[in-house]
C-alpha cells in the first residue's frame, strides 16, 4: 500500500509560553483535496510550516510520502510547493524573473522552466504582468503569483495557506476552479482556510483545528450529518387533533401552527414527514429545510463561530 502524501503524528510546538500545537494527528492520502479548517491563530500555519521545514517541531513526526521531513528534507521539500500567506521574495525583480529563480532552486534550467512558466502566466491571468514588480501588483494578482511560485517546479503536493484571503469574490471563484483542475490532474492539495464555503465546495475531507488541537476529521458531508443542525419547518394550515401520533419517529417542536423538525438529512426525511402529515389529514401551507454547514459543526465543537 502506498504511503500517505502527508502523515502527521503527535505534533507539538510551543513559542515560549504559547502552545501553538498540542498533539496534532493528521493523514492526507495521495491525490486528496484536504482542508485544514480553523480560525486565525488555531495552528494551521504552524502545522504547514513544520511540514515544509520552515519551523522546527518540538515533538512528534511529520512525513511526506513516507519520508521524514527532517531526516530526508531534500526529498520531502522537492515534493511540495507552498503558497504562503506572507510574501517572501525580492520586491525589485520582475515577477517572471522571480519564477525562473524559484525554478532554479529546484534544479530546473531556464529552458526546462520556460514552458511551465508560460503556462502558469496564461492560466493565472498574469501574462501581461511579466515585467511588473510584486509591489506594483494588486492584492489579487499577488495571490496569483504566490500560487504560480508554488507550482513552478510541478510538485506532487500543493499547500495553500489562506490563498483567497482578502481577494474579491470573482477572483476567489476563478482560483477555486483552477484548484479543481489541479486536483483532477492527481495533485494532492492541502488547503488551510477559515472560509466555510471554500472548505465545503473544494475539500474531500477536512480537519477542524482549534487552539492547536484537531477536534474532528472527516468529509464535510459526514461531519454536517453527525454534528450539524439541519432541520425542516412545516407551516400548517390547521392543526388536527392526534396528528402527533403520526410523527412518533421524528423529534420536533411546535410553535402554534408551525412544526420544527430536527433531522440529520432533510432531503431524505422530508418525503416521510409529508407522507405522515397527509395521513393525518393535515393541510400543509409551506415547508422549508435548513441544511447544515461546517459552521454548525464548528459551533457544536467549540461553542463559537469560526470567525469569533
Amino acid at each position: 500500500m502506498s504511503a500517505p502524501a502527508i502523515q502527521i503524528t503527535g505534533l507539538t510546538k510551543s513559542f515560549g509560553d504559547v502552545h501553538a500545537l498540542r498533539g496534532v494527528d493528521m493523514t492526507i492520502k495521495q491525490g486528496e483535496f484536504f482542508g485544514l479548517l480553523g480560525p486565525n491563530g488555531a495552528g494551521k500555519t504552524t502545522t504547514i510550516n513544520i511540514v515544509t521545514g520552515l519551523v522546527f517541531r518540538d515533538e512528534g513526526s511529520t512525513e511526506v510520502f513516507g519520508k521524514d521531513t527532517v531526516k530526508d528534507f531534500r526529498f520531502t521539500r522537492s515534493k511540495i510547493g507552498i503558497a504562503a500567506q506572507e510574501f517572501s521574495v525580492d520586491w525589485f525583480f520582475p515577477i517572471e524573473k522571480l519564477l525562473y529563480f524559484q525554478a532554479g532552486y529546484y534544479g530546473l534550467t531556464q529552458e526546462q522552466a520556460k514552458p511551465k512558466i508560460d503556462d502558469l502566466f496564461e492560466r493565472l491571468g498574469l501574462d501581461k504582468k511579466r515585467e511588473s514588480r510584486l509591489r506594483q501588483l494588486s492584492g489579487g494578482m499577488k495571490r496569483r503569483f504566490q500560487i504560480a511560485k508554488a507550482l513552478v517546479h510541478d510538485p506532487d503536493i500543493i499547500i495553500l495557506d489562506e490563498p483567497t484571503a482578502g481577494v474579491d469574490v470573482e477572483l476567489r471563484r476563478e482560483l477555486w476552479q483552477y484548484l479543481r483542475d489541479l486536483h483532477s490532474q492527481g495533485k494532492t492539495i492541502l488547503l488551510t482556510t477559515h472560509y466555510i464555503e471554500e472548505a465545503e465546495l473544494l475539500c474531500e475531507n477536512v480537519a477542524i483545528i482549534h487552539e492547536g488541537k484537531i477536534l474532528k476529521e472527516g468529509s464535510p458531508k459526514d461531519l454536517t450529518r453527525e454534528l450539524g443542525k439541519a432541520g425542516i419547518t412545516v407551516q400548517l394550515g390547521d392543526v388536527v387533533n392526534g396528528m402527533e401520533s403520526y410523527l412518533n419517529e421524528f423529534t420536533f417542536t411546535r410553535d402554534e401552527n408551525r412544526l420544527h423538525f430536527s433531522v440529520k438529512d432533510p432531503d431524505s426525511a422530508m418525503p416521510e414527514i409529508i407522507r405522515q402529515l397527509s395521513k393525518a389529514d393535515v393541510h400543509i401551507q409551506s415547508i422549508e429545510s435548513k441544511v447544515s454547514s461546517l459552521e454548525d459543526v464548528f459551533l457544536s465543537l467549540t461553542g463559537k463561530g469560526i470567525n469569533e
